[in-house]
């Protein structure tokens, strides 16, 4: 067997992200129907359009790589998801289910921060500089939707969580 490179890595990687924005597009309107607050429904309906645009993204990765568009399970987001969805059956119908679909969307947000920063930095290592654009590009916006979740957190349904 062929020792693996970074590059092996790379694209393994890309493949799990691929895969957990495409369940994330598939759980974000879950998050909105299920949202109480007017802000916090509107915010998972604005990332839900993001996320339509990453995938985008990720298939001119594969793309510019001359690979075909596919995923590799991501064990991972598949438990983020459920914890997000057992959020929302727990606290059905109580104040604190927006403070845990809050925390449920920064789990998610987190992962996605990591994968794309790194496979930012990977795909500068390797010479890749039109998918470290695009990666730049996502990484941002996941970013911008993790500040926008802390203040609407901070701002309003944590307190009323705590009401």
């Amino acid at each position: 067997m062929a020792e693996k490179q970074l590059d092996d890595l790379f694209f393994d990687t890309l493949k799990d992200i691929y895969f957990a924005e495409r369940h994330i597009l598939k759980a974000l309107p879950k998050m909105a129907k299920a949202a109480v607050s007017p802000d916090l429904k509107a915010g998972f309906e604005q990332h839900q359009a993001e996320t339509e645009v990453h995938v985008e993204r990720l298939e001119k990765v594969f793309e510019l790589l001359g690979k075909n568009p596919r995923g590799k399970t991501c064990d991972a987001i598949l438990g983020i998801i459920e914890e997000g969805k057992e959020i929302m059956d727990e606290f059905k119908g109580t104040q604190a289910l927006d403070a845990g679909l809050v925390s449920a969307a920064q789990a998610v947000e987190h992962y996605e921060i990591a994968r794309y920063g790194t496979l930012a930095t990977w795909a500068k290592q390797l010479g890749h500089t039109e998918a470290l654009d695009l990666f730049l590009e996502t990484l941002k916006e996941e970013e911008a939707t993790d500040e926008k979740l802390t203040k609407l957190a901070k701002s309003s349904v944590n307190l009323k969580a705590a009401a």
